[in-house]
């Protein structure tokens, strides 16, 4: 096909390829990303670079095992561990083992495509609008195919029809000037670690609603397809609580699926001093938390920070930019130091276009299980380029496996999962 790799300066370039059929009453855009999340090799049971074929998951006693030979039966539990394996080569080895199969066969896709490969998801996809802006001709299709993400905790695969959006903050309170000694000056000076912890509590109850004034004001309802989607979806989260290890979640053990249709609000990392072998007796001078927020669909990713910001005032905070001098300090009792990510919207698809329902068969055909329609997935794609910027509906078409440690160590990929994947894009290929 006609590939061309599109660059602009001070980004990863873009992968683009354009596939016409001629005779074809469709064009379908298929979008994955190559890049991954950074690694800690250090906490790896292998090599994150080099593939390593296991049994079946480590945590269920699979062991490592030589990659097949050829014609050698495979076992569809074994799982390919390498970083990358699940987010996102999957579908880069499903769809060119697909076409592959099709040319071998003989066969003809049916529709024309447009293949969009980008290198940045994972750090924001700061430049993927510039480039879809730049090459609006080109990605002039009916309906784009956004390949990421994980099947249905069930095991059972699923189409997604819309992502969160993201937005993030991180949180710098101050004390003294300096490290004091907790003996010497305990009980007297303030602790930075401890006003953060009553900041960050303030901004959710005990149940783990938000009660920052005006955070789901925004939020769009919830359409009649979405909750007939959202009834039909299996009953899993039981199982999925014992899977994760936990006895309740939040508000009062409230559906997932609901959950998501609304934004969240995450700490997903704090620091102030030290504990275990490098603690030590003091106060510390700082303390700094990273919050990340899911946006669900009509929620501003600026709008939301201000909501935040406006909340941390409420708390009696000066808020700050830059690290604070000693005037600034001397002159407010509590300071805090916000530095704002604005991120993205979020985008969502109706559930029952006309354009979606031959994506919806064709996925039934690929599989023998049910398949799982989900109006919103939990995960940000800044897919609002799509809806938006190239106004054209989306759906995601997710093949890694639930459990495959999607940005963690010992990222894997279930090998039943690929098959299904090539079985996937065999069926979108030649869509009737």
């Amino acid at each position: 096909m006609a590939a061309e790799l599109w660059t602009i300066e001070g980004a990863p370039p873009i992968v683009y390829g354009a596939l016409d059929v001629p005779g074809a009453t469709r064009t379908l855009g298929i979008y994955v990303h190559y890049d991954g999340q950074p690694v800690d090799e250090s906490q790896w049971s292998h090599p994150p670079w080099s593939p390593t074929l296991y049994t079946a998951a480590i945590e269920e006693g699979g062991t490592p095992r030589e990659l097949p030979s050829a014609g050698e039966p495979i076992d569809p539990e074994w799982r390919l561990y390498a970083r990358g394996a699940g987010d996102d080569k999957a579908p880069l080895a499903a769809l060119f083992g697909a076409l592959d199969a099709l040319a071998e066969a003989g066969l003809t896709p049916t529709s024309s495509f447009r293949f969009l490969f980008e290198g940045e998801e994972e750090a924001g996809s700061d430049h993927l609008g510039e480039y879809l802006e730049a090459h609006r001709d080109e990605l002039d299709v009916d309906l784009w195919l956004i390949c990421d993400g994980p099947v249905h905790q069930s095991r059972r695969p699923q189409l997604v029809f819309g992502v969160r959006g993201y937005t993030a903050l991180e949180i710098t309170v101050y004390g003294a000037g300096r490290y004091l000694h907790s003996g010497h000056y305990g009980n007297w000076a303030p602790n930075p670690a401890m006003h953060l912890a009553r900041l960050l509590a303030s901004m959710k109850d005990a149940s783990g609603n938000v009660t920052i004034e005006g955070f789901y004001d925004s939020t769009a309802a919830v359409g009649a397809e979405e909750r007939e989607a959202m009834a039909a979806l299996p009953d899993y989260d039981d199982a999925l609580r014992r899977e994760l290890g936990l006895a309740a979640t939040e508000a009062e053990n409230a559906p997932l699926a609901e959950r998501l249709m609304i934004p969240s609000l995450n700490v997903h990392g704090m620091s102030s001093a030290a504990v275990g072998a490098a603690a030590r007796n003091v106060i510390p001078t700082e303390a700094t938390a990273g919050i990340d927020i899911r946006l669900a669909k009509g929620n501003d990713p600026h709008e939301m920070l201000d909501l935040v910001e406006a909340h941390i005032r409420r708390q009696g905070y000066r808020i700050v930019r830059d690290a604070p001098d000693a005037a600034t300090r001397l002159a407010h009792p509590r300071i805090a130091r916000v530095v704002r990510r604005p991120g993205y919207p979020a985008a969502r698809t109706a559930v029952g276009l006309p354009v979606v329902e031959p994506i919806v068969d064709a996925a039934r055909r690929a599989s023998p299980e049910p398949v799982v329609l989900v109006p919103t997935m939990g995960g940000s794609l800044p897919l609002y380029l799509f809806t938006e910027l190239l106004d054209r509906p989306i759906v995601i078409v997710p093949i890694a496996n639930h459990d495959d440690n999607q940005h963690a160590p010992d990222e894997n990929l279930r090998l039943a999962n690929l098959w299904y994947g090539i079985d996937l894009m065999g069926e979108l290929l030649t869509l009737p």
